[in-house]
């Protein structure tokens, strides 16, 4: 089994792992509630999707003193 995007590429995106596991966390939960509105079809699970929304720069964040928004 690959893991695509790689970890290696993917912390190249934050500044941390745990930037990056939030991030991804949140997304991937934004991502679950539109599936449940009806507004995405499901292609992957939410956390693969999120994952390479992240390694495709298509997902954008700062990191504050609070943490990520």
């Amino acid at each position: 089994m690959l893991n695509e995007p790689s970890l290696d590429e993917l912390i190249k995106k934050a500044d941390s792992r745990y930037t990056l596991v939030v991030v991804a966390a949140k997304r991937a939960r934004v991502l679950t509630e539109q599936n449940r509105q009806g507004v995405l079809v499901p292609t992957t699970k939410p956390v693969t999707q999120a994952l390479e929304e992240i390694a495709n720069n298509k997902v954008r964040f700062k990191v504050l003193k609070q943490g990520p928004k």
